[in-house]
């Protein structure tokens, strides 16, 4: 019995037994939900990016979403006056703000959702953005079709400053953060480029610009 004690399956099914416990006490305490700002209040105006439209999401998708916040816009850089018209300079902001995620309130990955739309993936990886941290962030690069028409998308999960692009370390770090600080809140974070004549060296640079200019913003409207 002692020698079973000491061993390592005896450490490990003690390990599972402490997080179990742990879990079950953060479930049944009441949450934290940290305050934060709507994210409807984010400027026009991200640097040299300007919101020319707002999109509308329908009831039937906000339902099986259940974010708590929701910011959805195309933006255009100054730098490229036939943005509407040519897509070139242009991107889309989607942020999904989840205060908690007890009860089943979890973001959806875009690579789950996307192809129920109808677009093919082609290419996925991640890439490091320097968002002027003391270290690059690191998000998913995702190259998707539908027919002819090409984009560029870069997405990530987002809590507090921790910028995770692996949904199952995205998963890890929501139990941590139940059992260390008994709150649970995230932000699915993604930006879409069109790819303009099949150019994806611009369709990246565009995206990743965008990212830059609005990161630092983005994060007072998330609970810190």
């Amino acid at each position: 019995m002692l020698k079973f004690l000491n061993s390592r399956a005896a450490r490990i099914v003690t390990a599972l037994l402490l997080v179990q416990a742990a879990l079950l006490y953060s479930a049944i305490r009441p949450e934290v939900v940290p305050p934060s700002r709507p994210l409807e209040g984010m400027p026009g105006t991200l640097g040299s990016w300007t919101l020319v439209q707002t999109g509308v999401i329908e009831q039937e998708v906000l339902d099986v979403l259940k974010a708590d916040d929701i910011l959805n816009g195309m933006y255009c850089n100054s730098a490229s006056p036939d943005c509407p018209k040519t897509g070139r300079g242009a991107a889309n902001l989607f942020v999904a703000a989840f205060r908690t995620q007890r009860n089943g309130k979890t973001p959806h990955s875009p690579k789950n959702c996307l192809p129920g739309s109808g677009w093919v993936p082609l290419a996925s990886d991640e890439i490091a953005i320097d968002v002027g941290r003391p270290a690059p962030i690191s998000v998913n690069r995702y190259l998707i079709a539908y027919g002819s028409e090409r984009q560029l998308v870069l997405y990530w999960y987002q809590s507090r400053d921790r910028v995770v692009a692996n949904e199952y370390k995205a998963k890890f770090w929501v139990m941590a953060d139940a059992i260390r600080l008994n709150r649970t809140d995230t932000a699915l974070v993604r930006v879409i480029v069109p790819v303009v004549n099949r150019d994806e060296a611009q369709a990246q640079a565009t995206a990743t610009a965008f990212v830059k200019s609005f990161y630092s913003t983005l994060l007072e409207y998330l609970p810190s």
